[in-house]
């Protein structure tokens, strides 16, 4: 299916797992929290849904691997 769309597989080298770690766990996420809780009965309101997830991981979600920072407040802390 990807092909007709025109989009690319993506497969990370073999016996390298973590290429990708970064986006599944993001991805289990936003399931567990921004999707799986509500009655979504239609493609614009998945897609507002996954907008408003997004917004939210990384304005106002502390990470724990970013020290309790959410991602942007951990960037602007780098780039200080």
């Amino acid at each position: 299916m990807l092909p007709k769309v025109g989009a690319q597989i993506s497969m990370s080298r073999r016996g390298n797992c973590y290429d990708n770690a970064s986006m599944e766990s993001f991805f289990s996420h936003l399931k567990t929290e921004g999707l799986y809780p509500y009655d979504i009965r239609s493609v614009d309101e998945a897609q507002s849904r996954i907008e408003e997830y997004i917004q939210f991981y990384n304005h106002n979600r502390p990470q724990r691997k970013l020290k309790k920072l959410t991602p942007v407040e951990y960037r602007r802390q780098l780039s200080a």
